[in-house]
C-alpha cells in the first residue's frame, strides 16, 4: 500500500524575493476567544497566512494564537495593517509599534496599508519604507489601491508595494487591476472572495461546482489560486476552514477559469475604494 502524498500548499515569491503562501485566513470581524480558536484551528489544518488589522481589534489574540500553536515563527506569514485613523509619517510609525507590542511576536512579514485616506497617502507610504529599510517589516505594500492611487504612489514611492490586497470575486473582478499588477509584479491578494455567500447561489458557479464535485465557495477560492491571485477567505468554523483550505487538493480547466472572468458586475460588500480619492 502506497502512502498518500499529502498536496503541498501553493506559495508566490514576492517582488523583494520573500514567499507567502496564496491561501490564507482573514480575520475581519472576530473577537476575543472566537479570532483565537479560529487562528489556532487554522494553523491545525495547515494554514500558514494570518491577515489581521489594527482595525479589526484581534491582534492580541492572533498573537496568542501563533504563540501557543508550537510552530515555528518562521513557517508562519503575518499580516497587520495600519488603521485609517493613524494615517501621517509619526502616527504611523506609533501604529505600528503598537501592533506589534499587542501581536507580541519577533517580527511582522508584512505591513499594509489599509485604506487610502486622502491627504495622507504620501507620509504613511513613506513611514513604510522606514520601517521596511530598517527591516522592522519583512514586506511593505497596500490595501484597496485601485489604479489611480497606484498611479499616484508611483510618483512619490521609492520602493514599490510587493503587494496589493482589494475586494475581488469573480463578481468583483478588475481585470485592469489584474492586469495592471501583474505586469508590475505586484502580488493581487482577495478579501471577501466568496461575497459573504451572497453570490454563491448563482447558477454558473452551481454548475461547476457539480462538474468538479466541490462546493461553490471553492470553486470561488480556486478561482483565485489559479491565477496567482493570493486569497484569504474569513471563517471561524473548523468545518469551512476544512472546506476552503482543500482546495489546494483540486484544479479548475483554463476555460471554466476564463468563463468565471466573464462574471464581473462591479458587486462589492464593501466600500469602493474610489471613494476615497
Amino acid at each position: 500500500m502506497t502512502e498518500q502524498v499529502k498536496p503541498v500548499q501553493p506559495y508566490t515569491t514576492l517582488s523583494n524575493g520573500i514567499t507567502m503562501p496564496l491561501l490564507g485566513l482573514g480575520v475581519y470581524d472576530m473577537y476575543n476567544a472566537e479570532a483565537e480558536q479560529a487562528v489556532s484551528d487554522a494553523l491545525e489544518i495547515g494554514y500558514r497566512l494570518v491577515d489581521t488589522a489594527s482595525l479589526y481589534r484581534n491582534e492580541k489574540e492572533v498573537g496568542n494564537a501563533i504563540r501557543q500553536s508550537g510552530i515555528n515563527r518562521n513557517e508562519i506569514f503575518v499580516t497587520t495593517k495600519v488603521g485609517n485613523g493613524d494615517h501621517g509619517f509619526d502616527n504611523t510609525l506609533r501604529a505600528f509599534d503598537v501592533s506589534m507590542k499587542k501581536l507580541n511576536i519577533d517580527y511582522i512579514d508584512l505591513y499594509l496599508v489599509h485604506w487610502p485616506i486622502k491627504g495622507k497617502r504620501k507620509e504613511t507610504w513613506l513611514a513604510l519604507e522606514k520601517l521596511y529599510k530598517e527591516k522592522r517589516v519583512r514586506a511593505a505594500g497596500v490595501a484597496n489601491y485601485l489604479i489611480p492611487f497606484l498611479n499616484e504612489l508611483e510618483s512619490y514611492a521609492a520602493i514599490q508595494p510587493v503587494l496589493d490586497q482589494v475586494e475581488l470575486s469573480p463578481w468583483c473582478f478588475n481585470k485592469e487591476l489584474f492586469d495592471y499588477c501583474r505586469k508590475r509584479k505586484i502580488q493581487l491578494q482577495s478579501y471577501s472572495p466568496i461575497t459573504r455567500g451572497k453570490k454563491l447561489n448563482d447558477p454558473r458557479i452551481i454548475q461547476l461546482a457539480k462538474k468538479y464535485n466541490r462546493t461553490a465557495a471553492q470553486i470561488v477560492l480556486r478561482w483565485n489560486i489559479e491565477q496567482g491571485i493570493s486569497t484569504i477567505p474569513k471563517s471561524s468554523s473548523k468545518i469551512r476552514l476544512q472546506e476552503n483550505f482543500d482546495v489546494i487538493n483540486f484544479s479548475i480547466a483554463a476555460e471554466d477559469v476564463a468563463f468565471m472572468n466573464t462574471f464581473n458586475e462591479n458587486f462589492r460588500i464593501c466600500d469602493d475604494p474610489m471613494l476615497f480619492l
